[in-house]
């Protein structure tokens, strides 16, 4: 059978409001998430993400993230990543395409995808994720495209069983009064470090940026949260759950509710130990200290909760909202947030490493923030203008043009 497609990538009249929305709007909560990684003259605390100094409203921004970005966003974007994997791999067989030739397109992106990855890191950030993603999904995909929505939402179960097993000895450590139990006192290397924000040699932090990428690829797939997320995203496009979001009020209410509840109340300890409304014993909240285990573990929630929202705003908001040119334009992001990913990383890198202007050296958590906003709002500005003269996002166009042939 051939290999070839059946068909190019999806039209402007196959695409459903809910995942382009979503997509739009984690561009900006990616681009926020990732802001601690360039402060790289502040002085870091136990766990190496944010900066333990600031001003007042420094720290409170530092505390937003933590409880609700940080180790939330990604499950979105796999989830968001299952999703359009299976919508793919669909549109393929019902053009005609042998399940073959579906899976061998699939394992094309993929591997695109990772080299993208790859030149993304090398050339600005090393927290790049499109090369970790196109490795799981090269597993899942081969294991689980075409597979029944019962058989994706069991294995999804089984992954998110694995990863609570992680919670339950922290969740042990946490109501003991016994703080020697608790992970040993540790200070974990500062993420700006080993994304190279400070390195002032653009060769020697290419070096760096690619080392880290390399674990973050091989190490985030091993994540039973990860699996998760993906296989959900896959089992939610087998039922249609983004396509018709009206049509699963109860569970997107539900999982919104309990996913953003679960997943605030998870990030409430490291943030009230980082801002020093709780003093935790030392090395709780390091890279291997209870905190980030609970923290982690309940990110998924938090992820799944976020999209939720989102499909609960399409469902129950009236048609003059959904039409807005607000909506549109973020809904516009989404379409192209392969190139709003990337070019968040070519506005911010430059601009804050120290191999560029170094201007991250003069921020703190709050401009910073505010500095990552505008960035967004740039993305905006050139998606809707792409948008207006029926362009696609640089990237995409790319990306279709290898994919297809």
């Amino acid at each position: 059978m051939s290999a070839l497609a059946a068909r190019g990538g999806v039209r402007d009249t196959e695409r459903a409001l809910t995942p382009d929305l979503a997509r739009g709007l984690m561009i900006l909560l990616i681009a926020l998430s990732n802001t601690a990684f360039h402060l790289w003259a502040a002085r870091h605390g136990e766990s190496g993400w944010h900066p333990v100094d600031g001003s007042p409203v420094d720290r409170a921004v530092q505390f937003a993230m933590i409880v609700g970005l940080d180790l939330r966003v990604y499950p979105l974007f796999a989830f968001l990543f299952g999703f359009g994997m299976v919508r793919l791999h669909d549109r393929q067989t019902a053009a005609g395409a042998s399940p073959r030739a579906a899976r061998a397109l699939l394992g094309r992106r993929r591997v695109w995808l990772i080299g993208f990855g790859a030149v993304h890191a090398a050339l600005l950030m090393a927290g790049d994720i499109l090369g970790a993603w196109g490795l799981l999904s090269l597993v899942l995909g081969w294991l689980f495209v075409a597979r029944r929505p019962g058989t994706l939402l069991v294995w999804s179960a089984i992954a998110v069983l694995v990863s609570l097993a992680s919670l339950v000895p922290a969740l042990v450590v946490l109501g003991t009064a016994d703080t020697s139990a608790w992970a040993p006192g540790a200070v974990t290397e500062p993420t700006a470090a080993v994304y190279a924000a400070g390195q002032p040699d653009w060769v020697a932090a290419a070096g760096t940026r690619l080392s880290t990428w390399l674990y973050v690829t091989l190490a985030a797939p091993l994540s039973p949260a990860s699996v998760a997320a993906m296989l959900l995203g896959m089992w939610a496009a087998r039922r249609g759950v983004l396509d018709d979001p009206a049509a699963h009020l109860r569970l997107l209410a539900v999982t919104a509710g309990c996913g953003v509840t679960i997943g605030w109340l998870g990030g409430l300890p490291s943030a009230l130990d980082h801002v020093g409304v709780w003093d935790a014993p030392a090395g709780a909240a390091s890279e291997a200290g209870e905190l980030l285990a609970v923290q982690a573990a309940t990110g998924l929630a938090g992820g799944l909760g976020y999209v939720a929202l989102v499909a609960l705003g399409v469902a129950l908001l009236p048609r003059a909202v959904l039409g807005s040119a607000g909506v549109r334009a973020v809904t516009a992001v989404g379409k192209r947030s392969l190139s709003a990913y990337l070019a968040h990383s070519l506005l911010f890198a430059p601009v804050l490493a120290a191999w560029g202007l170094g201007l991250g050296a003069h921020l703190g958590s709050a401009s910073m923030a505010a500095f990552a906003v505008a960035v967004w709002l740039v993305t905006v500005a050139g998606a809707v203008a792409l948008e207006r003269r029926g362009l696609r996002g640089p990237a995409e166009a790319v990306l279709r043009r290898l994919v297809y042939r």
